[in-house]
């Protein structure tokens, strides 16, 4: 009974995954501080950029980890006196009694600069902080309006910030999934190659060509999200780890729309698992209502991934993998798309 009213007093004050006060006792030490009028007072709010995406992609696991280390790394650097909470899901605050505007300026440039060193031993993926700064010089100005005009300066920061921080992000889990996937050995080059030749047999534009190149490169960014348990299985998928395999697309898809490079590919990237007749994932779309981006990426991949060996199996022939693209040219494939494929890797021999 003791250690469950302990247990409940605990929550009432600190927050349970970082171990930094709460934000509802954060609210109780602003109306304090007013009291007690320790003028200068100064507040820093940081928020973790991108934390919404760590939790699609990687799991609340991943995004908890960078909590806690935010948490460390302001905590560690606040002077004595200092209230450090985490006030809301990816926000955390220091109220700084007896602080100047100069002070508070300088312990925001230490947290950013912690922030840096955290990055260069864990360079996987990266934490990055938007942060503002305020301060009351006097009574005119109380520590709940401090409070405010910080967390407004904050958001202004992540306004100007966010894309770059996305895209760092995503460059981070392109290199994660890279180091993870020892399938994609010569994959990503092979089919740059075959896409390339396809697209143009096939007329697309020179805008078009970039966007089915960039695609070839990063059409599976969502197996970021994906076990490694599910990702290298040699044998065949349980129904419900092939659901999850699934989601892989809608993964991709939610990266790329959060990051200015990719977002003009996010819907091929969905996409690409589509089906020239309906029977596809995610969203069952049938014939021409598939990208043609999509549609190339599909046949190309295919045949890459017939002809490659894998860990579980030996590769197909280039005449077995032909063969079965014309079985599935109708039904899996856009058939126009499959003749001019196979008629250019004639043509080039390959």
């Amino acid at each position: 009974m003791k250690e469950a009213e302990e247990k409940i007093n605990y929550l009432h004050t600190y927050d349970c995954l970082t171990g930094l006060y709460n934000r509802s006792f954060f609210e109780k030490a602003l109306l304090e501080m007013e009291k007690a009028e320790c003028f200068p007072v100064s507040v820093i709010t940081c928020d973790v950029d991108g934390l919404k995406l760590i939790n699609d992609t990687l799991g609340h696991h991943t995004g908890d980890e960078l909590l806690k280390a935010a948490g460390i790394i302001i905590k560690k650097l606040a002077r004595n006196g200092a209230v450090v909470a985490r006030i809301g899901g990816d926000e955390f605050a220091a109220l700084l009694p007896a602080c100047s505007e100069d002070d508070a300026e300088k312990y925001r440039k230490e947290i950013l600069e912690e922030v840096e060193k955290f990055n260069r031993r864990f360079v996987e993926l990266p934490l990055s902080l938007s942060t503002g700064t305020a301060t009351a010089a006097n009574a005119l100005q109380s520590p709940i309006d401090v409070f405010r005009n910080a967390d407004n300066n904050m958001y202004r920061d992540k306004l100007q910030r966010s894309a770059g921080a996305r895209s760092t992000i995503v460059r981070a889990l392109m290199v994660t999934l890279a180091e993870r996937d020892f399938i994609t050995g010569g994959h990503v080059g092979r089919l740059q190659e075959m896409v390339t030749m396809l697209g143009k047999a096939a007329g697309l534009q020179a805008h078009e060509l970039n966007d089915l190149i960039l695609l070839s490169q990063v059409h599976d960014i969502g197996k970021v999200g994906i076990s490694d348990s599910i990702l290298f299985k040699p044998g065949k998928l349980a129904p419900h780890e092939w659901e999850k395999m699934k989601e892989h697309s809608e993964i991709g898809f939610r990266i790329a729309k959060s990051s200015p490079e990719l977002s003009p590919i996010a819907e091929m990237i969905l996409q690409h698992h589509e089906r020239w007749d309906g029977n596809g994932y995610p969203r069952g779309l049938k014939g021409e209502q598939i990208h043609i981006c999509s549609r190339i990426l599909a046949i190309v991949d295919a045949y890459d991934a017939m002809t490659s060996k894998r860990p579980y199996r030996e590769p197909c022939s280039r005449q077995e993998a032909l063969l079965e693209l014309e079985r599935c040219k109708g039904r899996q494939f856009d058939p126009h798309l499959v003749d001019l494929f196979i008629k250019c890797l004639n043509d080039a021999a390959l």
